[in-house]
């Protein structure tokens, strides 16, 4: 039903690694010339993260959000300042365990819903201990 285990890691602003980029973009089309390529340095850090004190990294553990496009091994970004809303992507802790979840907020009940199908939804109750830990904004894949 839960993840097994969400290790967190705090971004580390105080070495900012710059990374090169592209500043015209890729063409996803056709190929543009390779003399008009003009190269920037960036930091994902900087692209990723809006408010250092309260953004983590996790990993995924399992299967349940594949339909999301979170696979298990994915890096999520998690903002814990951006509220909580009904079809957002977050981070929860439910009687003592992580996961990761789309919130589906009605009227008189909560749901943390999967996106595999071969996942039931967690329905909250009130005897349940849920914390909304945090929001997922960013998925990091390895390709």
């Amino acid at each position: 039903m839960h993840n097994k285990k969400l290790v967190f890691f705090h971004p580390n602003q105080e070495q900012k690694k710059r990374m090169h980029l592209a500043e015209e973009g890729i063409s996803a089309g056709f190929p543009s010339p390779a003399d008009d390529f003009k190269e920037l340095r960036i930091s994902i850090d900087q692209e990723v993260v809006r408010n250092e004190e309260s953004t983590f990294y996790a990993r995924v553990s399992g299967e349940s959000m594949q339909g999301a496009g979170l696979d298990n091994g994915d890096l999520l970004v998690i903002d814990r300042s951006i509220e909580p809303q009904n079809d957002r992507i977050a981070v929860c802790f439910i009687d003592g365990a992580f996961t990761v979840k789309r919130l589906k907020v009605e009227v008189d009940c909560i749901y943390l819903m999967p996106e595999n199908k071969n996942y039931k939804p967690i329905k909250v109750n009130a005897e349940d201990e849920l914390v909304i830990w945090g929001i997922v904004t960013y998925v990091v894949k390895k390709v």
